[in-house]
């Protein structure tokens, strides 16, 4: 695709409201028979499942949540309890994240490794289940940052309805927001693994360490946020957003969470002064390289979820 009609494109996509995109997503959903959805509880599949079962009808849909060290029980907890409520079926499946080559490692690669695994085995539950076409959450701003698991997804054939019509995180705030979805001012999650700067070998004990820090800062009330964990953990980063940087380094907060956190294992407990950023560890990756690989899954992105004819 040209430069030129891609930023042609880019501007008919924003030209376009939520209240369009959500009609497009629909009548795009509608052009399948049955669709297994990949749902973790998150803002965007919530969205997803949502439309999906309105398109669709309850019966012709299936979740499927993939419970792993990478993600928190409670994010389980909240998908299955969000399918009850929507009616919907749900298989929840246990993996070993750690059992995948290319994960423990955790190279720049290892959400490719990971995604592509996983989708496999949600394929085949599909497949066991009546299922003919697998769906993802991944928005239009997935595509601006370095996503390897999104070559993956394309290269399985998954399909990426949220990105076909071009919805952006805002627009899906703001349309699960307009449909009263529990998820519609839900902090932004991403798995465990990505706490931990590439190149440093992932363990039970360091996403389990990195999840109960996190827990605590949850149950402090902090929304977006992330703990780094650097050097098997010596240093815990915390990454907060505007005025949560203020409130954690309020004495009584700060040695509640210095404690804790040292309790856990940390041995200096330290707060990133520019504040949360999706996406922060890929500054390690070389910048050339970065570009090359936002290329390619852009490349990807749109060959295997083009329009079809």
């Amino acid at each position: 695709m040209s430069s030129l009609n891609s930023n042609s494109q880019e501007k008919d996509i924003q030209a376009k409201t939520p209240q369009t995109k959500y009609q497009e997503l629909l009548q795009y959903l509608q052009s399948f028979d049955n669709i297994a959805v990949a749902f973790s509880g998150g803002v965007d599949s919530t969205l997803l499942l949502t439309a999906a079962v309105e398109a669709l009808g309850a019966d012709r849909v299936l979740a499927v949540t993939a419970a792993s060290l990478f993600f928190p029980l409670r994010e389980k907890d909240e998908s299955v309890a969000f399918c009850e409520q929507l009616g919907v079926r749900q298989v929840v499946v246990q993996k070993d994240v750690m059992g995948i080559p290319g994960v423990p490692e955790n190279g720049p690669d290892r959400c490719y490794h990971c995604k592509q695994a996983l989708f496999k085995d949600l394929q085949c539950i599909a497949a066991e289940n009546g299922f003919t076409t697998v769906c993802e959450g991944s928005n239009m701003d997935d595509n601006g940052d370095y996503r390897p698991g999104l070559i993956a997804i394309a290269e399985l054939g998954v399909k990426s309805p949220l990105r076909h019509v071009g919805l952006y995180k805002k627009e899906i705030r703001e349309l699960s927001k307009d449909l009263g979805l529990p998820t519609w001012k839900k902090p932004a999650f991403a798995c465990l693994a990505s706490r931990v700067p590439y190149g440093e070998p992932l363990t039970d004990a360091k996403l389990d360490r990195i999840g109960k820090a996190e827990e605590k800062l949850v149950e402090l009330g902090f929304g977006n946020m992330r703990v780094r964990d650097h050097g098997d953990g010596e240093v815990a980063r915390i990454e907060l957003e505007g005025t949560d940087i203020q409130r954690v380094m309020e004495p009584e907060i700060a040695a509640e969470v210095d404690a804790y956190f040292k309790q856990l294992g940390y041995t200096y407990v330290a707060v990133e002064l520019t504040g949360y950023k999706t996406g922060n560890l890929n500054r390690q990756i070389a910048a050339e390289e970065l570009a090359e690989e936002s290329k390619k899954q852009e490349s990807f992105a749109r060959g295997a979820d083009a329009p079809e004819e």
